[in-house]
């Protein structure tokens, strides 16, 4: 696909996305390097072949670290790695998340703690390293959060709650960092179609019925998150911050 816009801020900016070897990540990378970004990106499961396609594509690769995004130790040495390979960061798109089913009565405490950890706790202590590296010089934070937890999904709740606690985050730390020229937006996308989702989730029912919820009568693909992201990492949002801007067909409405 296409990007229908150059954001020619992004070329050269330094950027720094969690789980971005696959799935929509995995598109976010492709975007920024389209750009002319310097992209590093941490995930859990070797992306080495997908880094390699990136080389061939765009004649440079971006710089992957394999690793657990909760163990904030190793979370905040990569984003130093990637500032040593690129320069301070520029941008931090929080990306990786798991909306693995379940319910209220089968939860765990276990099962709560990994939940949040992986779908809020990294995206929090993401946020305070970018922020480290961002002081004096502004960037853009880009937190992903879900139109899921606007609709009142049920299915997944501790997903849906790690998702409003993303919303909240991101507007106190807009006002918090706002100061520093460094603008924190979350962006909620609809029903992304990514692999995982065919394979797990998407029976034709359910892609049925929420089809006839979004006001554009077609699925959403993970390249329908490139554009919106590029964007609120580009100076053209500049005056754009603690805001959630939600890219979902027209499933929900703010304002």
């Amino acid at each position: 696909m296409d990007q229908p816009a150059t954001f020619h801020d992004l070329n050269g900016a330094s950027v720094y996305i969690t789980g971005g070897g696959s799935g929509v990540g995995a598109s976010l990378t492709d975007g920024f390097l389209s750009q002319g970004a310097n992209v590093a990106f941490i995930g859990r499961s070797d992306a080495s072949a997908f880094v390699d396609e990136m080389r061939e594509k765009h004649g440079r690769a971006p710089l992957f670290m394999q690793g657990d995004m909760t163990d904030t130790e190793l979370l905040h040495a990569t984003m130093e790695k990637a500032a040593e390979a690129h320069g301070p960061l520029t941008v931090l798109v929080n990306n990786a998340a798991n909306d693995q089913r379940h319910s209220l009565e089968e939860t765990t405490t276990e099962f709560w703690d990994w939940m949040i950890e992986v779908n809020l706790k990294a995206y929090y202590f993401a946020c305070q390293e970018a922020a480290r590296q961002m002081q004096g010089k502004g960037g853009a934070i880009i937190n992903f959060s879900s139109i899921s937890y606007i609709m009142g999904n049920a299915g997944y709740p501790i997903y849906t709650t790690s998702n409003a606690g993303i919303t909240g985050m991101t507007r106190s730390l807009a006002r918090e960092l706002g100061p520093q020229k460094i603008r924190v937006n979350a962006l909620a996308p609809g029903w992304v179609l990514t692999q995982k989702q065919l394979d797990m989730w998407a029976t034709p029912e359910d892609l049925a019925s929420h089809l006839e919820r979004q006001c554009l009568k077609y699925h959403l693909t993970p390249e329908d998150m490139i554009a919106p992201t590029l964007f609120l990492a580009s100076e053209a949002s500049r005056a754009m911050t603690g805001q959630c801007m939600a890219v979902d067909g027209g499933v929900v409405a703010s304002g």
